[in-house]
C-alpha cells in the first residue's frame, strides 16, 4: 500500500470522525438551547406572577389602611355617641327622680286605678309618701 494513499485514508477517517463529533456537539448545543429557551420562558412566567402577587399585596395593603381608618373614624362616632347617651341616661335619671315627675307618675296612676302600693313599687318611694302625694292632689 502507499504512504500517501494510507495518509489520505488515515486523513479521510479523521475529517470523518471531526466531523461526526461536529454534529454531536451541534446536537447537543442545540438541545442546550432549547433548555435554556425553556428556562428563559418559565422565568418571565414566574416575574409576571410574582409581578400580579406585589401588585395583589399592595392592593390587600391599602385596603387594609383604609378600612383601619374607616373603622377609627367609627370607633370616634360611637364614642360621642355614648357621650350623648350617657349624657341623655343622666338627664332622663334626674328627671325621673324630679319630685314633680313622681308626683306626675302618681297621680296619673292613681287615674289609671293602681293602688298605692303599686305605686310605691314603681316610684321607689314608700306607701306613706305615695298617700301623701295623693292627698296633695285630693285624689
Amino acid at each position: 500500500m502507499n504512504p500517501t494513499l494510507t495518509l489520505l485514508l488515515i486523513m479521510s477517517i479523521t475529517e470523518f470522525l471531526l466531523l461526526g463529533l461536529l454534529l454531536v456537539f451541534f446536537l447537543r448545543l442545540r438541545r442546550s438551547e432549547s433548555a435554556l429557551n425553556t428556562l428563559q420562558q418559565k422565568q418571565e412566567s414566574i416575574l409576571a406572577k410574582l409581578h400580579f402577587n406585589a401588585e395583589l399585596e399592595q392592593e390587600l395593603v391599602s385596603t387594609f389602611a383604609k378600612r383601619q381608618s374607616e373603622l377609627s373614624q367609627l370607633d370616634n362616632l360611637l364614642e360621642e355617641r355614648a357621650k350623648d347617651l350617657r349624657k341623655l341616661v343622666r338627664q332622663a335619671e334626674e328627671i325621673s327622680r324630679s319630685p314633680q315627675f313622681l308626683r306626675e307618675v302618681i297621680i296619673s296612676g292613681r287615674r289609671k286605678g293602681k293602688s298605692p302600693q303599686a305605686l310605691a313599687l314603681t316610684t321607689g318611694l314608700s306607701v306613706d309618701e305615695v298617700e301623701l302625694i295623693l292627698e296633695q292632689a285630693g285624689l
